[in-house]
């Protein structure tokens, strides 16, 4: 299944939901930095997306931070329980089986695609309850750009049965 069927049955998702979304429309980007001059008109935050395996046990992480927040891996590692050091970047092939997405694309709206509940996801506090209008993420493509007001993000991920664990990256 290609980005364009991906996002749409990801629209269908959010309309059962009742959550109503606003996408941008820009050309494919591969880094924040790539992305920031199509999107800095927005109203909102727009996240990083990183996904991340466990060394030790092979679980797998996505952990979705505000744009400009830096993410240090083992202090990550170390608050998560999986000992400093232990946290490393999944290949695309891990993200393509679970996500459905790849390289460029990471982005927590891709959780609805994760079935057995797999991929463990940690969401910046700062986006759940820092004030913002909408936060942003990539729909299934990284050639748009897509908005939800936080306590919708809340209920798209309770839906798709991946309570976030919040975590502060002050």
């Amino acid at each position: 299944m290609g980005s364009a069927e991906l996002r749409a049955e990801l629209e269908r998702f959010l309309q059962n939901l009742n959550i109503e979304a606003v996408s941008v429309e820009h050309p494919e980007v591969f880094t924040v930095e790539e992305m920031m001059p199509h999107v800095e008109h927005l109203s909102g935050a727009i996240t990083k997306n990183l996904f991340l395996k466990d060394k030790k046990k092979k679980g797998l992480w996505l952990v979705s931070v505000r744009h400009d927040r830096q993410v240090n891996l083992n202090d990550l590692a170390k608050k998560l329980g999986v000992g400093s050091g232990n946290l490393r970047f999944a290949d695309e092939a891990a993200m393509l089986e679970k996500l459905k997405v790849g390289q460029g694309c990471a982005t927590a709206l891709a959780l609805f695609c994760d079935k057995d509940k797999s991929v463990k996801f940690i969401l910046d506090s700062d986006l759940a309850n820092g004030g913002h209008e909408r936060v942003y993420f990539h729909p299934m493509t990284n050639a748009a750009t897509m908005g939800l007001k936080p306590d919708d993000l809340l209920k798209f991920l309770r839906e798709t049965g991946h309570e976030p664990v919040l975590h502060n990256f002050d």
